[in-house]
């Protein structure tokens, strides 16, 4: 696999994302009961976006140094595209999460904790796929033609289904999991398991736990093909991934209590997919720049706020003239 990424490039983001994994764990109080506000959430955010744009200057810098300035331009240019690409898409992976809490009824204060769970499992399951999906390139070129028809499929299906929500009471996943598990009704703190007159009960918050982890594989799926069709390095694909996913908790929390607002963000989302499906088709016939993707995307994530924004402001003056 051809990549730029040296011993050095990987041990040193290895150690960036262990250390903020480490202040995240001890130092703000992963593990601990904690309900996040908005105002620690908005900090957050614009600590991991800050971090991320760190870590694209100095990837240019040695790049530059070590490759030239034309390959440093393209990687750094692929590494922000991939990381907005990837950021942009986990949006609807927040707004499953709150549906999730919210069907658990899971307390604020503990949702940081499950989501600390999710993020790590995430971290794990997107390395063995971006591997697994970078090798799967290597060997057989034509995979690409599947991934941007699933891309192009899966986006014209969640245009469709956008207004439809999932429907967890009936969820097979669950129906087996209390098919299989005692499980009790009521939280115990942050337990995941408890033990009653010595049999072990899962709680809630576990269920909630395991439909996170689901959810983060499906979105996986989604979206590791999608930054495929920018760059086929797996040390670009797999740092803004892990990028974009260490800054999930603060998104999402960040979010949470605005997500109404932004009721046309999934249409956008949705259209995203289907542009990278289509720029992936065409990869023999036609390059797609870089560049012009990240341009592309950009608008249509912009585009679907401000729009959202607006029928919300309208909504709003329409309900005060009634």
């Amino acid at each position: 696999m051809e990549t730029v990424g040296s011993l050095g490039l990987w041990a040193g983001f290895a150690a960036i994302v262990v250390v903020m994994l480490a202040i995240d764990l001890f130092v703000v109080g992963g593990g601990k009961e904690h309900r996040v506000s908005f105002r620690e959430a908005a900090t957050w955010s614009v600590v991991w976006i800050a971090i991320t744009l760190a870590f694209a200057g100095g990837l240019w810098w040695y790049l530059d140094g070590a490759m030239g300035r034309e390959i440093a331009n393209a990687r750094a240019l692929e590494f922000i595209t991939g990381y907005l690409i990837e950021k942009a898409l986990a949006v609807d992976n927040v707004f499953i999460w709150l549906m999730l809490f919210s069907f658990f009824a899971v307390p604020l204060e503990l949702q940081k904790r499950v989501l600390l769970y999710g993020v790590l499992g995430a971290i794990i399951m997107r390395t063995i796929m971006i591997f697994a999906g970078a090798w799967l390139i290597t060997q057989f070129h034509w995979i690409l033609y599947i991934f941007g028809a699933f891309l192009l499929i899966t986006g014209v299906k969640m245009y469709w289904f956008a207004d439809e929500k999932p429907d967890l009471e009936n969820n097979k996943l669950v129906k087996w999991l209390r098919g299989h598990m005692k499980i009790t009704t009521e939280f115990h703190g942050q337990h995941f398991f408890i033990w009653k007159n010595g049999v072990r009960y899962a709680t809630p918050l576990f269920l909630a736990l395991v439909l996170v982890e689901a959810s983060d594989l499906i979105f996986a799926v989604d979206s590791i093909p999608a930054i495929f069709a920018i760059t086929t390095d797996p040390f670009i694909v797999l740092t803004s991934n892990i990028f974009a996913i260490l800054g999930l908790r603060a998104m999402y929390f960040l979010l949470a209590g605005v997500a109404d607002r932004f009721s046309l963000l999934k249409y956008g989302l949705a259209i995203v997919l289907m542009f990278i499906g289509v720029k992936m088709l065409l990869i023999d016939i036609y390059k797609i720049p870089v560049g012009f993707s990240l341009a592309v995307v950009a608008v249509i994530i912009g585009a679907s706020v401000w729009a959202s924004l607006r029928k919300e402001a309208r909504a709003g003056r329409g309900s005060v003239e009634r």
